[in-house]
């Protein structure tokens, strides 16, 4: 279990289905969380069942089943009529396993939904304290998937809407097929019209929604407190924002209003969004003594921050109070040339990218790094055939052009 939880969150279902496979063989393993807004899918096994799985089925199959619930069931799933096992965590995360012939004997389901109520709490902790990287592939995923949805709509509504007007002509004949053709047309219209309304919830939440989940995280954080909290609501019109900024908002106002409740003294606290229409504005105030440790909630809100491009402002006055504003760009950066490649890199190796555009030797990158210099000679060799170059100094190059430093 420590090598399932330790690793990319990413890929946590392709190692939690190897830990299972022994004693409870499968052809498909799921895991779905709204936890994740970029990638709320994590699968691992036959692509030709997990590649036809949609967010739609996965709901579903959700919503039929209580917290802690647990099923042994044949139905439709992945194109499909399958045997399937679904434990619903009481964390609210969904685990779906397409066991295989070998695996239909007698299956303690209650032991998997043990081990899978450990993965479900270290997706959540992961998510809580999302790191930059997870923050930048959520919101790169997120992207890809409503451009995607855009995409594929306005194709088959263009030849939906072409087939109707062929249908539709007065040049065709034979009057009763010409209407049930378009009565089937339409209703595939209709119904293409709002596919993928699951996805685009997952990818984006309205900023009033968003601002409503706020007051009810913050609820259990201030139930016993005697603060009194003014919660001054985002206009209704206000764009949409993206899953994971709307998660990372969230998370960092819970981090400010636990900063500002260490004070010895709190009385009152102002909490306000608004949206310009290309950020989403964040600011929180308190009647408190101003002694806010300005370093420390800085330090802990850089991370989300700086993936975000989002900007951060403090101000405290002694015995008057302290106030934190938040400015979060709702689109994502120009991505540069170089970004596809660098995304191929892990944490380590991009230290040692970092490293190499400062013009560092291998001995001097191990000695900052604390590791041996054989270690970091088995790094430069796997970033230089990742980046696609044939020598330290291009490597370099390619990095300063991607503004690693």
């Amino acid at each position: 279990m420590r090598a399932v939880i330790a690793g990319p969150l990413p890929d946590i279902a392709a190692r939690f289905s190897r830990l299972l496979a022994e004693r409870w063989p499968h052809e498909a393993l799921v895991i779905f969380t709204k936890e994740c807004t970029g990638r709320p899918r994590k699968v691992a096994g036959s692509d030709d069942i997990v590649s036809r799985v949609t967010i739609d089925e996965l709901a579903a199959l959700k919503q039929s089943l209580a917290l802690g619930g647990i099923a042994d069931e044949v139905r439709a799933f992945g194109n499909g009529p399958r045997r399937l096992w679904a434990i619903r965590d009481s964390s609210d995360t969904l685990l779906v396993v397409v066991p295989s012939r070998a695996g239909l004997g007698n299956v303690e389901l209650d032991e998997v939904a043990a081990l899978f109520g450990i993965v479900a709490t270290s997706i959540q902790q992961q998510v809580a304290q999302a790191s930059p990287d997870y923050l930048a592939e959520s919101r790169a995923a997120s992207s890809e998937r409503a451009r995607t949805i855009t995409e594929l709509t306005e194709v088959h509504e263009a030849t939906l809407s072409a087939i109707l007007g062929t249908l539709r002509s007065h040049d065709l004949d034979d009057r009763r097929a010409r209407i049930t053709a378009s009565e089937t047309a339409s209703a595939a219209l209709i119904a293409l019209r709002t596919a993928g309304a699951t996805e685009r919830a997952l990818s984006e939440e309205a900023v009033t929604t968003a601002f409503a989940r706020l007051q009810g995280e913050l609820r259990p954080i201030l139930r016993h407190s005697d603060v009194e909290v003014d919660y001054v609501e985002p206009p209704a019109d206000g764009r949409p924002l993206p899953g994971e900024i709307a998660h990372a908002a969230r998370a960092m106002v819970r981090a400010i209003v636990l900063t500002f409740g260490g004070q010895p003294v709190l009385t009152r606290l102002r909490i306000a969004w608004d949206c310009d229409g290309s950020n989403v504005l964040i600011e929180v105030r308190d009647q408190g003594p101003g002694s806010v440790d300005r370093n420390a909630l800085t330090r802990q809100l850089s991370g989300r921050l700086q993936t975000l491009n989002g900007r951060l402002e403090i101000e405290s006055i002694p015995s008057w109070g302290s106030r934190v504003t938040l400015a979060i760009p709702l689109d994502p950066p120009i991505s540069r040339p170089a970004d596809h490649l660098l995304s191929a890199l892990n944490p380590r190796e991009l230290e040692v990218l970092r490293h190499l555009a400062a013009g560092m030797r291998n001995k001097v990158i191990a000695t900052e790094l604390g590791v041996a210099e054989s270690t970091v000679k088995f790094h430069v060799a796997s970033v230089l055939r990742k980046l696609d170059v044939k020598s330290r100094g291009e490597a370099g190059a390619l990095a300063a052009r991607a503004g690693v430093v």
